[in-house]
């Protein structure tokens, strides 16, 4: 999967999902729009892809290269780690696991995709 962030005149944000569905076969597409909730340099976002409906997107931790972030949505169902790269490292993965762990997420139930498909 991909997701490409680009900043709107308006000051919101273009939201552009991709990902290889390996059950149907092909990529399919998303696009949404997200909004600050708060000041511009805090990373919490309510994100949109479908009209006026927005969820929590929450930035809890970034590596220093800024290759890497753990994202939560807005309840313990759902949480994301981003990479700028097809691989993350064990040591940046055991961190954030250790930090999902520690906020309540189960990471156990985590789905670990292999980033072997480009499109």
């Amino acid at each position: 999967m991909t997701a490409e962030y680009t900043l709107n005149e308006d000051k919101t944000i273009k939201v552009d999902n991709k990902g290889y569905d390996f059950k149907k076969g092909k990529w399919q597409q998303s696009i949404g729009k997200a909004k600050f909730v708060g000041k511009e340099n805090i990373g919490m976002l309510k994100v949109s892809f479908f009209g006026p409906f927005y969820s929590g997107y929450n930035v809890i931790a970034i590596d220093e290269d800024y290759k890497y972030a753990l994202v939560a949505g807005e309840s313990l169902k759902y949480m994301w780690i981003l990479s700028r790269e097809r691989t993350i490292p064990e040591n940046v993965k055991a961190e954030f696991l250790k930090k999902a762990q520690e906020i309540g997420y189960k990471t156990s139930d985590l789905v670990w995709v292999t980033q072997d498909k480009t499109n």
